[in-house]
């Protein structure tokens, strides 16, 4: 079952299905790419962990872009749960299945989507009441390994991250995916670089005019 304060964050991703999994080399550069994206409709926005100052930059999204709902990504640990807790992530997302830290996550009321592969991995989380399962590295696995996994598992809530673009959304949702991680197409390193944020806003809009 999902906790009481993580069901409105899980509708909200149900809803709008493309997660921007945001990962810097300079935090400053932030607010700017997540300005850009909600400009182009993608409203959920990640911010990994390996960012500079991550989580001072989790904090200053969830002041300073109220549109957005703003996560944290690439969280491995008891002590990730427990440095974020001052910026109040609305959810937050690994790359690995850990017990442990999936029932801290649960205990402080926490939308919290562990990273899997195999189908023995997506069931040990479902296992865990996990609501919405990352399968990564989905670019390796491709849109259909979802609907394998969904065919003997049709209870599962799938969150492929990784190969996800305007040209392979579409399918990863009809293959049966509930919510994609868009990354390294949709943040676009090279226009980060340049500041070229409407580069960004027209991916956003590609993104999510390819799903509709």
């Amino acid at each position: 079952m999902v906790a009481t304060g993580c069901e409105q964050a899980l509708a909200r991703m149900l809803r709008e299905r493309i997660v921007a999994v945001v990962r810097l080399d300079d935090a400053d550069q932030g607010l700017d790419v997540a300005r850009a994206l909600v400009a182009g409709g993608v409203t959920l926005i990640e911010i990994a962990l390996t960012t500079p100052d991550a989580v001072d930059l989790i904090a200053r999204l969830r002041k300073s872009v109220p549109q957005a709902m703003v996560g944290a990504g690439t969280v491995l640990t008891i002590a990730d749960l427990e440095a974020l807790r001052s910026a109040e992530p609305e959810f937050a997302v690994s790359p690995i299945l850990d017990a442990v830290v999936v029932r801290r996550a649960q205990e402080l009321r926490l939308l919290f989507s562990p990273g899997t592969y195999s189908p023995t991995e997506a069931y040990a989380a479902w296992q865990l009441d996990v609501p919405i399962i990352k399968v990564f590295p989905a670019a390796r696995l491709g849109p259909k390994y979802i609907s394998d996994l969904k065919a003997p598992m049709p209870f599962l809530r799938l969150m492929p991250t990784g190969g996800v673009d305007d040209s392979t959304i579409r399918e990863f949702v009809r293959c049966g995916a509930d919510a994609v991680g868009a990354g390294g197409w949709l943040v676009d390193a090279q226009a980060i670089a340049r500041g070229e944020w409407l580069t960004l806003t027209e991916k956003a809009r590609r993104l999510v005019t390819a799903l509709s």
